[in-house]
């Protein structure tokens, strides 16, 4: 653990928190992508399948637990809650996210660190983590208006696998034999799909303006 990896977890969680905050206190899920919300479910199913099998430590269990909740229970309000889902523009979050599933499963057994159910799906996780955000992103570039929680809630998103960058970079240059080049190219290309929202969301922060996306 170091101040990299904390910070960039304790980001995560903040997303995550940003986001239940909007769907139970507003009971709005406007802007959000289902979608996006159902690869993430699928991502960490997939991730932390050793969750009972595999100790590591309290706050391992915990977060894992944490993010397995918290991604279903969003899912589950935002096709289900007699309130929630009503906001949910489905007409516009038309990405045909399952066409990344596959070819994430794909390479994922062609390319893996193990030959091991356990390893191809963690491989599958990250793949898919990598390009969990694509609905998200078009579904905000089609609505173009983005509301304050929606738009955090993407930042910290960013923000997390950003500074979990600088985390495999501090653990390279401190840590023998640190070398997981699925882990780091996914990482690469998660952080770069968010290039352009970063762009536009500093812009409207520096302007002090409400944050709009180009068609």
């Amino acid at each position: 653990m170091n101040i990299f990896r904390l910070v960039g977890d304790m980001t995560h969680l903040a997303s995550v928190l940003v986001l239940l905050l909007k769907i139970h206190t507003i009971k709005s899920c406007a802007g959000v992508s289902l979608k996006t919300q159902e690869l993430y479910a699928l991502v960490f199913a997939a991730r932390y399948l050793d969750i009972f099998t595999n100790y590591v430590s309290l706050y391992n269990t915990v977060m894992k637990l944490i993010f397995l909740g918290s991604s279903f229970s969003i899912v589950w309000y935002m096709r289900y809650h007699k309130v929630v889902r009503r906001s949910y523009d489905k007409d516009q979050d038309t990405f045909r996210h399952y066409f990344l599933v596959l070819p994430c499963l794909a390479l994922a057994l062609l390319i893996n660190e193990k030959f091991t159910f356990k390893e191809v799906m963690w491989a599958f996780s990250l793949y898919l983590e990598a390009v969990a955000i694509l609905p998200q992103l078009v579904l905000l570039q089609r609505t173009r208006n983005i509301d304050n929680l929606t738009g955090q809630y993407v930042f910290l998103l960013g923000a997390y696998r950003a500074l979990y960058i600088l985390n495999w970079i501090y653990r390279y240059f401190t840590e023998p034999h640190f070398v997981h080049w699925i882990t780091w190219i996914s990482g690469l290309v998660q952080t770069l799909l968010y290039a352009d929202f970063f762009y536009y969301y500093f812009q409207s922060w520096k302007n002090n303006q409400k944050l709009h996306l180009p068609a």
